[in-house]
């Protein structure tokens, strides 16, 4: 074999130095941008374990009323989920066929806080104070 000149031994020395320290710090890299990921989602699942539900399942009243009557509901929950609100009793000035769409609104935004229907303020109020006494005895203390 022929003798080989020091600067091609220094050089490919250097070459396969550099490859090898540009595999560690790439391998390196990856390992440390994984760990936090992996310790985001193991905080995660220990932190939604932590969270208690803000309601109980079941269907529970409500009552809201003014100086123009009062109205009752009924509102279902499921897994702190609103999946049904009903009229239960409806004793108002105005006409039930005013407020009739605002039991779809309440499933529909999760919420007490609907959109006032013209012509039937205080109906919407009571709704809304329906809703939000149902909502109040379905919470976990």
């Amino acid at each position: 074999m022929a003798k080989m000149d020091k600067k091609w031994i220094v050089l490919c020395t250097t070459a396969i130095g550099v490859m090898y320290s540009a595999g560690y710090l790439t391998t390196e890299t990856q390992a440390t941008l994984q760990k936090p990921q992996q310790q985001i989602q193991a905080n995660n699942q220990s932190v939604s374990k932590q969270i208690k539900s803000q309601y109980k399942n079941g269907t529970f009243d409500g009552s809201g009323s003014n100086r123009r009557g009062s109205i009752g509901v009924k509102v279902s929950i499921t897994n702190d989920k609103i999946t049904d609100v009903e009229i239960s009793h409806f004793a108002m000035h105005y006409s039930k066929n005013d407020v009739v769409g605002l039991p779809q609104e309440v499933i529909q935004k999760q919420s007490a806080q609907v959109q006032n229907v013209s012509g039937a303020t205080y109906s919407t109020q009571a709704f809304q104070d329906a809703i939000e006494d149902a909502l109040m005895q379905a919470r976990n203390v």
